[in-house]
């Protein structure tokens, strides 16, 4: 599998687009590192406690107190005490950002967790036999009563890579410690590295994977981090200087765009449609275009193995988290479906953020379960319509039509001697009429002088009617 890591950088912004065999299949994007907060820790101070909520607010120095589970908090807290917390959450809306007094500090080939006394394996590092090596090694050089994970990047390394990963991160943790005990006037304690360097960290590896950026000095800067990394190796960064931006030249901006569609369809003709709710996203599978070529349940078997794959690449691309109900297209026999099933798992498998397939409902549907982790593709790219407050839907032009013609009799029983409307040329259309007949039984009815102006600057439901009244 060709793997590319694409890095382009403006001002503030730096986007990251993880690229498998030329398909774009993780989006990550930064525009300030300084206001990102998940993964700092700070010195907090516990606001007031609530248990019957089973929480605390707690005072990190931000415009909103953090939100801690007592649940994810190490010891019983009061009002007043200081407490060592790590964001786990960004802030959202109301809510402030969501804390945990688990710590846990992520290295190249470990993640540190000081005070909790665990050892874990990355998933993705399949291979028994490797598990059980890298497992010993975590064993012999952690400290007593502390915990790592072992991260995918480390399957082959070097008991030594580790030992170093390890006392790198312990540096760290005795920084912060220090820190916690002094009188600093900033809350802060740990603050995380930016996008580009997390990126580089977590998911580059030597000889397998590329990586191509849109500016010299980020060339630069990527050469000098991937050695401190991997000390003694040579990496090969790759600096683009086209005239089209590097995103659109390596045709990630299309498929990024299709990713934020409600409709997306498949090769083979048939289609999928997701619906995001606050609870739950539900995908509905179609065989749109697709006819097939033998009978109807060779038709659908095939639109919705091909569905399986496209889903598990969506669901990774967007980020989507939480609950997923697929309705896939009725198969009677349960050989299909347990092919259907195991297409959807392997494809999910290529996945590094956890996921719990839980099969076919009693009503025919497929439930599944996908790692809350970053934000929404679309809560980053996009803000809800002003227009449609977020429901997808605005009035009709004839409903527009019919509200003007309201207004300008509301207006005209205010003894108003003319009206004015300017509207979208569209809606001014309806309300004018074929030959201006509209308009004509409109003043008729009135009694007034109307003048309808269209302005294509407004938007199709914005309108504005004025009067004037007789003195």
């Amino acid at each position: 599998m060709e793997r590319k890591i694409v890095i382009s950088a403006l001002l503030h912004q730096v986007q990251v687009g993880i690229v498998e065999d030329n398909r774009l299949v993780e989006y990550y994007l930064e525009r300030d590192s300084k206001e990102r907060l998940v993964n700092n820790i700070y010195k907090g101070r516990v606001e007031n406690v609530l248990p019957g909520m089973g929480a605390a607010f707690v005072d990190i120095g931000k415009a909103k107190n953090a939100f801690l589970f007592l649940a994810d908090a190490d010891a019983d807290l009061s009002t007043g005490d200081s407490v060592m917390v790590q964001v786990s959450k960004e802030a959202a809306g109301t809510k402030g950002p969501r804390v945990t007094t688990k710590i846990s500090l992520p290295g190249r080939y470990l993640v540190l967790m000081p005070l909790q006394d665990h050892i874990g394996i990355s998933r993705q590092i399949t291979d028994a036999a490797e598990r059980a090596r890298l497992k010993e090694i975590a064993l012999s050089i952690r400290p007593a009563k502390m915990g790592v994970i072992v991260r995918t990047v480390a399957e082959n390394s070097t008991p030594e890579e580790l030992q170093q990963d390890l006392e790198e991160l312990l540096d760290v943790w005795a920084r912060i410690q220090e820190k916690f005990k002094g009188k600093s006037r900033s809350p802060l304690l740990y603050h995380d590295h930016d996008l580009v360097h997390r990126i580089l960290r977590d998911l580059y590896s030597q000889g397998e994977t590329a990586v191509v950026v849109d500016r010299a000095d980020l060339q630069q800067r990527i050469i000098r981090e991937l050695k401190e990394l991997a000390p003694g190796s040579d990496p090969k960064v790759e600096l683009y200087q086209g005239k089209v931006d590097l995103f659109t030249y390596l045709g990630l901006k299309k498929q990024l765009e299709r990713a934020g569609n409600h409709r997306i369809w498949l090769d083979c003709g048939g289609y999928l449609v997701f619906n995001q709710t606050e609870a739950l996203l539900s995908i509905d599978v179609n065989t749109g275009k697709y006819v097939g070529t033998k009978n109807l349940q060779d038709t659908v078997v095939k639109t919705n193995l091909q569905a399986a794959v496209e889903i598990a690449y969506q669901l990774r691309l967007r980020n989507t988290g939480g609950i997923v109900i697929i309705d896939f297209i009725d198969m009677t026999d349960p050989a299909d479906r347990d092919a259907v099933l195991s297409e959807l798992a392997t494809a999910l498998g290529r996945d590094k953020t956890r996921t719990n397939l839980l099969g076919f409902t009693r009503l025919g549907l497929v439930e599944l379960t996908r790692k809350k982790t970053e934000r929404l593709l679309a809560h980053v790219l996009e803000v809800d319509c002003p227009h449609c407050k977020g429901t997808g839907r605005v009035l009709s032009d004839e409903t527009v039509a019919f509200q003007i013609a309201l207004k300008v009799h509301s207006l005209a029983l205010e003894n108003a001697a003319a009206i004015s409307v300017n509207c979208h040329p569209a809606v001014a259309g309806l309300v004018i009429g074929p030959g201006g007949s509209n308009l004509r039984a409109l003043e008729q009815h009135t009694g007034r002088t109307i003048k309808v102006l269209g302005d294509a600057s407004l938007a199709r439901q914005d309108y504005e009617v004025k009067s004037w009244s007789i003195d």
